[in-house]
């Protein structure tokens, strides 16, 4: 469990790592942020991107980015502002750098297809077993974009479980696609955001809480590698090697948010990370 003082994660934690962004020193409106926005860095790495954002000559900044194996680098303390958002409005407000926290998660954003390779604009190939074609919520047609790792879906939670802990003026999630939309499409259909937000903010139930399972129940694995556990737990040891994105699935029973799948052989799997067949 991830935990906040004076502002920050804690300082003895492996996976986080604090870097000064002395630019950033205006205080959040009433010292306190009252939501989160989520982006991409569309860059080549966490912590390229994390050395890039602190830099004074660049005007633009994040509390937080979140690397592909879900390392930390935290820049900016939470009741600061950070540049983030740039022009935004939603609801009626307008500005979110004053008032939100903006975690940039290292993913290379739409892709191009050339040839047989996927491409991100600052010419990285993108392993096809990390792409996916999807449509995008302000768009009418599909384009291929770069799949979240498992690690960093879990990461997010974590980070939003501590944040809406320690900071009860939370009160919602946006995309920066949603904030700034035209000119902004991130973090973009291949991340959660709905059921990031149905965790912290819906009474609705999980995708698995109230799934009935018979013969045919089924669904596809929606991050680019899913850890298949031998028991419903993240402290479980794996049974096989991970399992890709659009990978089929047979379901087999259900606890307390894991699924217990087939595939090549059985396990349990973070159900928050199966879309389910429509029966």
């Amino acid at each position: 469990m991830l935990t906040i003082e004076n502002h920050k994660f804690e300082e003895q934690v492996s996976d986080i790592t604090h870097m000064s962004c002395p630019k950033n020193t205006k205080k959040l409106n009433g010292g306190k942020p009252d939501c989160i926005v989520i982006h991409y860095t569309a860059s080549p790495s966490a912590k390229q991107a994390a050395e890039y954002l602190r830099r004074n000559d660049v005007k633009a900044s994040a509390h937080i980015v979140l690397g592909r194996k879900g390392h930390v680098y935290q820049l900016v303390p939470f009741d600061t502002v950070s540049w983030h958002a740039g022009a935004s409005s939603l609801n009626g407000r307008s500005g979110f750098n004053d008032f939100s926290i903006g975690i940039e998660i290292d993913n290379a954003g739409v892709l191009n297809k050339v040839g047989e390779k996927y491409q991100a604009w600052f010419g990285k190939s993108i392993p096809e077993n990390e792409v996916i074609k999807a449509t995008h919520r302000n768009e009418s047609n599909p384009r291929y974009w770069h799949a979240y790792t498992e690690a960093q879906i879990d990461k997010i939670f974590e980070i939003c479980e501590a944040l809406i802990k320690a900071y009860p003026s939370i009160k919602s999630i946006h995309g920066h696609e949603e904030i700034s939309p035209g000119r902004k499409s991130d973090p973009g259909p291949a991340f959660p955001l709905d059921r990031l937000r149905d965790r912290f903010f819906s009474n609705r139930k999980s995708n698995t809480e109230s799934l009935e399972i018979n013969e045919h129940t089924g669904g596809r694995v929606n991050v680019s590698k899913l850890n298949v556990r031998s028991l419903p737990s993240y402290s479980a040891s794996t049974v096989s090697a991970p399992l890709s994105f659009g990978t089929e699935l047979k379901i087999l029973d259900e606890h307390n948010g894991w699924l217990k799948v087939e595939t090549r052989s059985e396990g349990w799997v973070a159900g928050e990370f199966v879309s389910l067949d429509k029966s």
